[in-house]
């Protein structure tokens, strides 16, 4: 059997409404067996790491989503805490989102700022959200050096692919190449070159077809890896054996 790795989740939310480990059993019987769990506030990159030191096969990443970045100094402090946790491996959900605005743009900004510096300092990857906002986040980014990281839920265009790979990040596909109508994004995800690949769900949202409608699951990234296979014209256990190594490569897991 293929092995998998779910490589953003958010399967330890208190808001998550499946038995967890019954979800974790249904995603190792698909090859599914390792899960990183990723924080978006104070609260949520806590409970990551708490579940992550429950289960052998969950690691975590401690950020503070765009959306919530008005939360500013005193959630900086508790992310800095809690990244130096031995199953922390990553910094984020982190970035820029202009598409709901719900922080203020300053905001984003400042938090952006904050968690590429920590992960710097850390030497640990970052998971960016970057949606409808491209442009103010390049320019953040391109004022460091050194940065490692992944564009999670990637569903833009070839311009931005192109300029993700030319700053040397990882492109994480999750369910919405199953659903979307845009032929723009499905061209582009079929030319991230494989070696930059990772899989992804973001359970429970963005559930792959033929399940829309059902709350999302880590098992569900054997769909998105078997459709990512069909559209490439790749092989899966290629796409398996391959986006592995590459999380092994950039996590450490």
């Amino acid at each position: 059997m293929n092995k998998f790795v779910d490589t953003h989740c958010h399967i330890h939310d208190d808001t998550y409404e499946l038995d967890v480990d019954q979800v974790l059993a249904d995603a190792s019987s698909e090859g599914v067996e390792t899960f990183l769990c990723i924080g978006t506030d104070e609260v949520t990159s806590q409970k990551a790491v708490d579940f992550a030191n429950a289960h052998e096969n969950c690691w975590a990443t401690v950020g503070l989503h765009p959306h919530d970045a008005k939360m500013g100094e005193d959630a900086f402090e508790v992310i800095a805490r809690l990244s130096v946790d031995k199953k922390v491996v990553g910094i984020g959900e982190c970035g820029l989102d202009y598409f709901y605005k719900h922080s203020e743009i300053t905001d984003q900004k400042a938090a952006l700022e904050y968690q590429i510096q920590l992960a710097l300092s850390r030497n640990l990857p970052l998971s960016f959200h970057v949606r409808d906002a491209f442009d103010d986040f390049w320019k953040i980014f391109d004022t460091f050096t050194g940065i490692r990281g992944v564009i999670h839920s990637f569903s833009a265009t070839q311009k931005e692919l192109d300029e993700a790979l030319s700053r040397g990040l990882y492109i994480a596909l999750n369910g919405i190449m199953t659903f979307t109508k845009d032929t723009a994004q499905l061209e582009a995800a079929k030319s991230v070159p494989l070696d930059k690949l990772l899989l992804e769900t973001d359970a429970p949202f963005l559930t792959p077809k033929p399940y829309r409608g059902k709350m999302n699951q880590p098992k569900n990234v054997a769909v998105i890896a078997e459709f990512l296979a069909d559209l490439r014209g790749e092989s899966i256990d290629k796409i398996a054996e391959t986006t592995t190594a590459n999380t092994k490569t950039l996590f450490g897991v």
